[in-house]
């Protein structure tokens, strides 16, 4: 479906903000998913990235924090953690709320939650360059 008002389709507006919020670490997924379900892939694109990363109310930021802390409660998507660990970073969270946000999850999902968190947290950030000032 094309926005009648921008012209761009939900695939479009999803690879804009994937390219966005994820970055290099979004795309691989993206690429990854061709060989074995691209319809996947472009479902991918145009739901969570074209329609509801997209919407107004909160800023990208806000969403990262909210998916951040439910991919660590979850403790079964460390990949996809890595990925959104990642997008924090690239949306302007600092490494310190990361592992605020991380932390946070003892209280709610559970130490080993929270340990799997700041040890994936651990990993993006040595692969990050250091952060500016």
């Amino acid at each position: 479906m094309t926005d009648p008002i921008s012209g761009e389709s939900r695939l479009d507006r999803g690879r804009r903000a994937l390219a966005r919020i994820d970055g290099e670490g979004g795309e691989k997924v993206v690429q990854a998913l061709a060989g074995i379900a691209p319809d996947f892939a472009t479902y991918l694109l145009e739901f969570p990235f074209g329609d509801i990363y997209a919407r107004p109310g909160l800023s990208l930021r806000d969403r990262e924090i909210a998916t951040i802390a439910a991919l660590a409660a979850m403790g079964t998507a460390q990949p996809q953690l890595k990925v959104h660990l990642q997008a924090g970073l690239n949306v302007g969270l600092s490494r310190d709320e990361i592992t605020e946000i991380l932390m946070q999850m003892a209280v709610y999902a559970g130490f080993p939650a929270a340990l799997n968190g700041l040890f994936a947290a651990k990993e993006v950030f040595d692969a990050a360059p250091a952060p500016a000032g």
